[in-house]
């Protein structure tokens, strides 16, 4: 049967009785203390099937009758004690002893609202009196408070070392016996802020000032989650007005000043840039970074800013680390991705650069993302295959003379033949170099080839690529259309006799 049909049944006997009954005035008693014997009868069925709100009224209705009954107060106060309503439950149980100094009862709840408060001086004094008049009576009681103080003295050895994580779980181990404890909760929450939870903290914050709309430490908390996630003013905002309800609160001032001074160095960095000193805006960035470590969201901002600097400075690869340094304070920074991608790019560091340009294209699908992501692929692929430029030492924008004078002074200096008498090892890498002279100058003097070269395409993907070449044949025609075996300028060939082959290992 449910709560609900109990209480129906019990409402409907009631009723019965008075309906069937000659003289009703021999059912209700005529003294007020046998009427409020009923009422607290009636009240204690009404708890045992929990309807704690028709029973808190049925004993306040007896205490209304006999207001110098410990016993009353106290059932009121269990009362309390199953609605949450814990302070309301301490000043009735403490009333029931002072009533009666030998109301066991009324010590037990004292204790146990203490520790639900998180008032452990109270707590403990009530659990001594009750043990001295009845041995045993607080026994669990004692283990609370003990708990709840071990778990507060390792809560304070973790905040020495600065760790919250250990912290929130001591509070939790708190809370476990010390529920309804606001310090506590409170506690917890800041905690939460220093971790970046920004959003639990919050909560549990807007919780108690539900009910206690004056808790400074409640508004302090908000405001340190708004200072965290970069909302400065509405910080400022929040710390004044505990200032405001508690001169004294010396983690508010404190807060107050640091992100005052946030905020001034970040501006002065800012503005230093925009004045292109960019030596400057550096310097007080480094400032502000060392203001405040756990404000990992402005930090953020403030080493991307500094690699903004410092990549202008061409001073890449400092710039890359920061940016990879506010990348792990907020790892969603897409700005901070997309400028550590193109100082991979300057740098050459091709891999890399594809990887944050496909990171940078799954947060944001825009065509500029794609088109980067695009160049950097190209880019790679380029960088993959043998530089002949390089191989011919001629920069990229070389003209045909000078790409034919660069293959002619190291095709003599590398033509295998010339290194008749050096050791295998030497001859074998001689002939590499040779091969590679002869691909380089066979795609870079054909204007068709050296296109399709300059534009990042796979060479062996056209006919005429790089398979077809023959190095001693580029050899050859280069010399022979040269002027013969003499070559221009009178050099000497008549080491190659005609119809001279060389065939690669």
């Amino acid at each position: 049967m449910s709560n609900r049909s109990q209480f129906s049944k019990m409402v409907e006997v009631v009723e019965d009785i008075i309906i069937d009954s000659d003289d009703n005035e021999d059912i209700f008693p005529k003294s007020p203390e046998e009427c409020a014997e009923l009422k607290k009868e009636n009240g204690n069925q009404l708890f045992k099937i929990k309807q704690y709100q028709s029973a808190l009224q049925l004993y306040s209705e007896a205490i209304n009758l006999c207001p110098e009954t410990a016993a009353y107060y106290g059932n009121r106060a269990a009362c309390y004690m199953m609605l949450n309503r814990h302070r309301d439950a301490l000043e009735d149980a403490r009333r029931s002893v002072q009533i009666d100094p030998t109301f066991v009862k009324g010590y037990v709840r004292i204790a146990k609202c203490g520790i639900a408060l998180g008032d452990l001086v109270t707590a403990e004094n009530a659990a001594k009196q009750a043990d001295s008049l009845q041995l045993g009576s607080v026994t669990n009681e004692m283990k609370s408070i003990q708990k709840i103080k071990q778990f507060e003295a390792d809560a304070l050895k973790a905040k020495d070392a600065k760790d919250y994580r250990k912290m929130v779980f001591c509070m939790d181990r708190c809370l476990d016996e010390a529920s309804t404890c606001e310090k506590f909760k409170l506690i917890k929450a800041e905690c939460l802020a220093y971790l970046g939870r920004y959003q639990e903290a919050q909560e549990i914050a807007n919780d108690i000032l539900h009910v206690n709309k004056g808790s400074a430490d409640a508004i302090y908390v908000r405001g340190l989650c708004l200072y965290y996630e970069d909302s400065i003013d509405k910080a400022f905002n929040h710390f004044q007005q505990v200032l405001r309800l508690a001169p004294g609160h010396t983690r508010a001032m404190e807060q107050y000043k640091r992100a005052k001074l946030l905020k001034k160095k970040k501006e002065e960095g800012n503005e230093a840039f925009k004045l292109c000193k960019f030596h400057d805006a550096v310097k007080l960035y480094t400032e502000a970074l060392e203001i405040d470590p756990l404000n990992k969201k402005t930090n953020a901002k403030l080493f991307f800013n500094r690699a903004t600097a410092l990549s202008r400075l061409t001073k890449i690869k400092d710039a890359i680390l920061d940016c990879s340094s506010a990348l792990r304070l907020d790892d969603t920074y897409l700005k901070a991705l997309l400028r550590r991608a193109k100082c991979y790019m300057d740098i050459g560091e091709f891999e890399d650069a594809v990887k944050d340009y496909e990171k940078a294209l799954k947060m944001d699908k825009s065509r500029e993302n794609k088109r980067l992501l695009q160049e950097a692929k190209l880019a790679l692929k380029k960088s993959k295959r043998k530089d002949y430029y390089k191989i011919l030492g001629v920069e990229k924008n070389a003209n045909e003379d000078e790409i034919k004078k660069a293959y002619r002074k190291r095709a003599l200096i590398h033509h295998p033949d010339r290194h008749a008498n050096a050791t295998d090892a030497e001859k074998k890498e001689q002939e590499k170099k040779f091969k590679e002279l002869g691909e380089a100058y066979g795609i870079l003097s054909d204007p068709k080839k050296k296109a399709r070269y300059d534009s990042g395409q796979d060479m062996d993907d056209f006919d005429g690529g790089m398979s077809d070449i023959d190095p001693t044949q580029v050899f050859q025609s280069f010399f022979s259309g040269a002027g013969g075996p003499g070559g221009q300028n009178g050099e000497y060939f008549g080491a190659f006799p005609a119809g001279f082959s060389f065939q690669f290992g």
